[in-house]
């Protein structure tokens, strides 16, 4: 199994890659399809939440650029 790998793209989703499993609040978990990749949505206006459909196109910017964290209090 492959680590799990999320990136954040510019103005748009999270693409989850690797080995992971996404669940509901009940901690049901998502039937994926036997995908080893997904995106999430980050914008709120997938009609498929809480994976991406594409509806950000031109209704969100975000430049992904990393950067450290405050210390944990």
């Amino acid at each position: 199994m492959s680590k799990t790998k999320i990136t954040v793209n510019n103005n748009g989703s999270l693409i989850i890659a690797g080995d992971f499993e996404i669940v509901d609040k009940e901690g049901n978990a998502y039937d994926l399809g036997g995908r080893e990749a997904v995106t999430l949505c980050r914008c709120g206006l997938s009609k498929n939440k809480p994976f991406c459909d594409g509806s950000h196109r031109g209704h969100f910017e975000h430049d992904a650029v990393a950067f450290a964290l405050p210390p944990k209090k």
